[in-house]
């Protein structure tokens, strides 16, 4: 195993989008004075989740609602799940606030789309074929951990008599209705009502120029996660631990699921990877409004500076590997 994962790795930091990443991060350590317009930073976010979802719906067209079903299913579940295993963690051994804890972990239950992304390409890179429909994994998983979240983080702060009905109501809305969501969901439904005449309509625009877009995206990511570098002394050792053992426990957790919701490798492993993956798009804006007590510090850089970086360098190798193991590899 171990010269797998090594030729797995060396795959995965020599790719296009990891480079690309890696070019932000020096351009930000070096105090470059690259940066990124904020129209041109959402119109690249808007394509993306955009085209996820939209070839994501096409994917489902082909496969049938019916093979899709129960995988999706077992995702919102996962996406559920992993807040309540975390919170105690934070809770008991990190010694974080009870609304830090909530926060932190609906980051951690919820995805971010440019983890998946690298997945993908790192399964093209090494010939690992997976199932397109994958990306309504994506769809699904991004609200119902922060809506968990944010009932742990009321319930551990509410005084007697005080209903927090309205601020779940914000919670919902955020997490059912915020952009990435309605685009990620929106593309999916017009996806799989266009089918396969859709996807040849419009393959020049969301299948070609993908890539390109994907790894400008990534140098924006670069930058944005190094100016983080520095708030690692704030939120110490344990969030740090936290922000790396986390993820590949999730990650194995994910990789079992895929495999019982009957996945084959490649879709196991794109579970794996939504369930170690942080959100910073999506849970900072709806923790923001729902938990304005939570310290984004926190939330923020343990996610953007810690998970990220380290599931698109090492975490998709050894997530990859592991599935390769469940799946009747050898160690």
């Amino acid at each position: 195993m171990t010269s797998d994962l090594m030729q797995a790795m060396q795959a995965n930091l020599l790719s296009p989008a990891v480079l690309f990443f890696l070019l932000g991060v020096f351009a930000t350590l070096c105090k470059s004075d690259l940066k990124f317009p904020e129209p041109l930073y959402l119109g690249l976010t808007i394509y993306l989740l955009t085209a996820i979802g939209f070839k994501g719906g096409v994917s489902i067209a082909r496969a049938g609602v019916s093979v899709v079903w129960w995988p999706a299913l077992m995702a919102i579940a996962l996406s559920a799940l992993i807040p309540l295993w975390s919170y105690p963690v934070l809770r008991w051994l990190g010694r974080l606030s009870p609304v830090d804890s909530a926060a932190v972990s609906a980051h951690y239950g919820s995805v971010n789309a440019v983890t998946f992304i690298a997945a993908t390409n790192f399964l093209k890179s090494v010939g690992q074929p997976y199932e397109e429909f994958a990306s309504a994994f994506l769809a699904v998983m991004e609200a119902p951990a922060i809506v968990i979240g944010v009932v742990l983080g009321k319930l551990a702060t509410q005084k007697p008599g005080e209903s927090f009905g309205p601020t779940l109501k914000v919670a919902f809305h955020e997490a059912l209705l915020g952009r990435s969501v309605i685009l990620l969901v929106g593309g999916l439904l017009i996806g799989y009502l266009s089918g396969e005449r859709g996807y040849e309509a419009t393959s020049g625009f969301f299948v070609a120029p993908f890539q390109g877009v994907l790894a400008l995206f990534l140098l924006e990511m670069g930058l944005v996660a190094a100016r983080r570098f520095g708030d690692l002394r704030k939120v110490g050792l344990f969030l740090i631990v936290f922000g790396i053992a986390m993820p590949i426990l999730n990650g194995l957790i994910g990789v079992a699921s895929g495999q019982l919701a009957g996945l084959s490798l490649g879709g196991a492993m794109l579970t794996g990877m939504l369930a170690a993956s942080a959100s910073f798009i999506a849970a900072p804006a709806a923790i923001r409004l729902s938990l304005p007590e939570a310290n984004p510090t926190l939330y923020l850089t343990s996610a953007l500076a810690i998970t990220f970086p380290f599931n698109i360098t090492l975490g998709l190798p050894i997530c990859f590997e592991f599935a390769k193991w469940m799946y009747g590899g050898s160690l």
